[in-house]
């Protein structure tokens, strides 16, 4: 009667015990099972789960809400073994965890003297499931230091404690860019006894070999970096996982300067009202400038901007004091001025001045370029082998190849010397300054005469000249300036006639290792840019002939429907006498007239053959005309429009007629907006027919013009003192004279 009342009861409590009895039924030796279902159900484990879990969310959501009353209440319900050390999340992240990272500081201490000295041990072993202890997480914030201390006094070990990553407080201080906890850690790290420098060494890295020093240059604290490199010299040579130091990364990085920032003309004035400052002070009082002067945002973006630059450039300046490293440089692969192999050797049968036993020596040297077309390897081989080809590279051609002038300008102002420097390509700086397309780089090195005439001789050891360098622009190269397809052609253009014009004669037919010209070389890698820039030209052309002639219309239109209509009797307009209503007639008939020129413009535009040459000026200057006459003719409809307006109420109130003219140019005023960026780019684009066009206006020689009109009309056409110079249009290469069917 018993087992009878126990059997219900366990079926009651436990919903597989009929199928654990069929079990036993049919295996009796496995009897001892039963053994485990008691009388009494094992409740007071489940009360104690759900008592902690009760206790967690309360503590979780105080400390969320940050109410540190009821933390404390809760604190008094925690087990007196554990303390502050309790541990409230799924990721092991104790009390004191939480209240560090949700940077409850006043918390954070009371929490501390709570915690007897019996559990300073535990303390220094108490980790979350990332290994960061609770040092970890006080060292990301800077208005811990008073916590940090009271952590310290009571475990220094903690100082060298490693998570997951191998990084210490003081590398997390780095990462979240905190400098007073930074310096608070660096002193008490300094005082530590370390059995070998190296372990000292080891305390400012982690796992992957990223110092301190690097990771407060991939997270642009430079001012901490600045730090630093002043208190750990021998930081700035280390090296990290990729091989490369923290100049090597900065060198990478151009949105950290000044050069790499676009700004608008009122953003340049406002920054040019920005007084400079000591680094010190201007650390201090860069949010209380921000604050006390003006309290406009883009004052406040550009001071902490203008505060960043600065920053970068002190510490590039600082960093290069210990670089040398343009000095291994790899002349025996460089051929000074010889010319691998020459159309005329090539036609009197003569073989490449280089033989086959140095060019088997040569080329296992230099190593493949990104945009070197040899076979086809996955992307993560070609990021590897990009990553091995920039870990080599110099803090100069880094620069170089990301468009920062001010890094090349202060290693060329230290180190001048270093402009001689060949990389294991041997390409010198000119060849990387147009493979990556940096002009500004280019024009820099070129003005110091001396070395220039020696680097503008250099091939590297493909046989690839500057030249042949304008038709390799690098896979890698990214335009910071969105442009259509026809002006990148253009520029690229005008860049091959430019640096054609430094080259010398007998190096413009120049045979690189693949029996390639620089010619050849360019009109190769450029079809495709070709073949956009026709279908771009052409779409625009078609799109506007329509925007012309149905302007042409309604213009036309307009001319037999004049308003107030004509005398019946005599078919003489009976407006004729108003003064507005010449001003219709004359912009009526302008508009008409502007309108289909336009349309024979653009269709000059459709028939044109598209040879490459032909974008280098005469086709833009097409498109440029074409939009001119079309938003002539649209501004010249408008004023006819507004001046029929004005007839039909001419008794109305003056404001009113004002009024409607200004809604009339309303249209007007969009059109020309929304293409005024594509017209300024023309604008710039054609300064060869801009400077005809100064040519024949009358000049006066007793007053020089404005330096920025010179510098604005001679962009892309300046031509350098070569006497042996060629122009691109004079003497162009048989490659250019093709049409595009055979490009």
């Amino acid at each position: 009667m018993v087992n009878h009342k126990i059997h219900e009861d366990h079926q009651r409590q436990y919903p597989h015990y009929n199928l654990i009895l069929f079990y036993v039924q049919l295996h009796p030796s496995h009897t001892p099972i039963l053994v485990s279902l008691s009388e009494e159900p094992p409740t007071a484990d489940m009360d104690k789960a759900k008592s902690i879990h009760q206790l967690n969310g309360d503590l979780y959501r105080a400390l969320m809400e940050k109410n540190s009353k009821d933390v404390l209440d809760c604190f008094k319900r925690l087990p007196k073994d554990e303390g502050p050390l309790h541990i409230i999340t799924i990721h092991k992240d104790t009390v004191l965890h939480m209240a560090c990272y949700s940077k409850q500081r006043d918390l954070a201490l009371v929490l501390l003297k709570l915690l007897p000295p019996s559990l300073n041990d535990r303390l220094t072993n108490t980790k979350n499931d990332v290994d960061n202890t609770i040092l970890h997480e006080v060292a990301t914030n800077n208005s811990m230091t008073d916590v940090a201390t009271e952590i310290l006094n009571r475990t220094p070990k903690l100082l060298t404690a490693r998570n997951i990553l191998g990084e210490t407080p003081l590398f997390r201080a780095v990462r979240y860019g905190k400098d007073e906890m930074f310096k608070l850690l660096a002193e008490k790290l300094d005082r530590m006894d370390f059995e070998t420098e190296e372990d000292r060494k080891a305390s400012l890295r982690r796992n992957d070999g990223t110092t301190i020093l690097h990771i407060s240059v991939f997270t642009e604290n430079f001012d901490l970096a600045l730090l630093i490199a002043e208190r750990y010299g021998d930081l700035i040579s280390s090296r990290d996982s990729y091989q490369m130091t923290a100049l090597q990364h900065l060198a990478c990085n151009p949105s950290a300067f000044l050069s790499g920032c676009e700004h608008g003309h009122l953003r340049r004035f406002i920054y040019s009202c920005i007084s400079n400052k000591a680094r010190g002070s201007r650390c201090q009082d860069l949010k209380s400038d921000a604050k006390s002067r003006f309290r406009w945002p883009i004052w406040e973006a550009l001071l902490e901007e203008k505060h960043r630059y600065e920053a970068a450039c002190e510490l590039a300046s600082k960093l290069l004091e210990s670089d040398t490293s343009w000095e291994a440089t790899n002349p025996q692969a460089v051929d000074r001025g010889v010319p691998t192999k020459s159309i005329s050797v090539q036609e009197k049968g003569g073989g490449s001045s280089v033989s086959s036993k140095e060019k088997a020596k040569v080329e296992p040297i230099a190593l493949q370029h990104p945009d070197d077309k040899q076979g086809k390897t996955s992307p993560k081989g070609n990021r590897t082998k990009f990553n091995s080809i920039r870990n080599k590279e110099t803090p100069l051609f880094l620069a170089t190849m990301s468009g920062i002038p001010e890094i090349v300008d202060e290693i060329l102002k230290k180190y001048p010397q270093a402009i001689e420097h060949y990389n294991d390509q041997g390409r010198n700086i000119l060849h990387v300054a147009i493979n990556y397309r940096q002009i500004e780089i280019f024009d820099r090195v070129v003005e110091m005469e001396m070395p220039a005439r020696r680097l503008l001789r250099a091939t590297d050891t493909k046989g690839n000249s500057i030249l042949h360098m304008v038709g390799k622009k690098g896979k890698r190269y990214v335009s910071r300036k969105t442009r259509s397809p026809a002006i990148q052609l253009q520029e690229e253009l005008l860049l091959f006639e430019r640096v054609k014009e430094y080259s010398k004669s007998h190096f413009l037919k120049v045979f690189n290792h693949n029996n390639q010209t620089a010619d050849e070389l360019f009109a190769s890698n450029h079809c495709e840019l070709h073949e956009e820039a026709k279908e771009w030209l052409k779409r625009t052309a078609e799109n506007c002939t329509i925007v012309a002639v149905l302007i042409a219309t309604v213009a036309f239109a307009a001319a037999y429907t004049i308003p107030g209509g004509p005398n019946q009797s005599t078919g003489i307009p009976l407006l004729l006498s108003q003064p507005f209503f010449v001003v219709f007639t004359l912009a009526d008939v302008i508009s008409l007239t502007y309108a289909l020129t336009s349309v024979i413009t653009f269709l000059s535009i459709l028939t044109s053959p598209f040879q490459l040459q032909d974008f280098k000026k005469s086709l833009l200057r097409k498109l440029m005309l074409g939009f001119t006459f079309l938003i002539l003719s649209v501004s010249m409809m408008m004023v006819a429009f507004g001046a029929t307006v004005i007839l039909m109420i001419q008794n109305k109130e003056r404001w009113t007629k004002i009024v409607l003219y200004s809604v009339a140019f309303l249209p007007v005023i969009i059109f020309a907006l929304s293409y005024s960026p594509l017209y300024y780019r023309l604008l710039k684009a054609c300064t060869g027919l801009l400077n005809l066009a100064l040519e024949l206006c009358p000049r006066c020689t007793c007053v020089s013009p404005p330096s920025w009109t010179t510098k604005f009309f001679n962009r892309g056409e300046s031509k350098p003192n070569c006497p042996q110079s060629q122009t691109f249009s004079s003497k162009c290469p048989s490659t250019f004279q093709t049409t595009d069917s055979s490009v």
